[in-house]
Formats: structure tokens, sequence, C-alpha cells
């Protein structure tokens, strides 16, 4: 499993996003509980333009760690990316809530809440 990380974080970071996600996957069906197995599969679906599969993995993170504020913020931006501002507008706020110093937390929260045709907070 470690094997098939490894290797998938090679790609990842050498920028082979579609490759990447073939040994990611794998080594998530071996440990489905392993949040950085999934973040990585996530970014690698995300940067893919596979935003529903990366918003599961995104999902699947926060589940387990709500207070996962890239999860958080990677899971409103995939689903910003699929047209669902309204559903995105929850994660980004909570993300930015978690960490106001990121300002572009904060401003992909503001774009969310403007297309989802709305004020108020969250």
């Amino acid at each position: 499993m470690y094997a098939l990380y490894q290797r998938g974080m090679e790609l990842l970071e050498g920028r082979h996003y579609h490759q990447a996600a073939i040994p990611l996957s794998r080594a998530r069906d071996l440990d489905p509980d392993k949040t950085s197995i999934r973040e990585a599969l996530g970014r690698a679906l995300f940067r893919s333009q596979r935003y529903a599969e990366a918003a599961d993995e995104f999902q699947a993170i926060v589940d387990h760690a709500p207070t996962n504020d890239y999860a958080l913020f990677c899971l409103g931006r995939a689903l910003q990316l699929m047209g669902r501002h309204e559903e995105a507008r929850r994660p980004l706020a909570q993300a930015a809530g978690l960490r106001p110093e990121r300002r572009d937390y904060r401003e992909y929260r503001d774009r969310a809440r403007a297309a989802a045709g709305g004020g108020g907070s969250g």
C-alpha cells in the first residue's frame, strides 16, 4: 500500500494527475480510512477535472475530520466547479472560519455566496 501511495505522490508532484489517480485509488481501496491517501487522490482527481470524484474524496476526509480546513476548502472548490454554488457555501465558509488568515479561502467563500445569489453566512 505504501508503495502505491509513494508512486502516486511521485506522479502527482510530477503533474501527471490522471496517472497519479491510478495507484492512489488502489491505495485508498486498501486503506480507505487513511486521510493522507484520500487527500492525495482528491488532489489528483481535482487536477484531472474529475470534480465529482474529487468532492467524494474530500467529503470522506471531512466526515472523518470535520475541522480539516484544507479538505473543506477543496470540497467547496470542487462543488463550485460543478456549478453547485449553494452547496459549496458551507464548506467554504467553514474553511474560512477555521483559517481566517487565508485570503484565498475568504475569496472563494465570497464567490460562492455571490454565485448562489445571496448574502448571509454559511
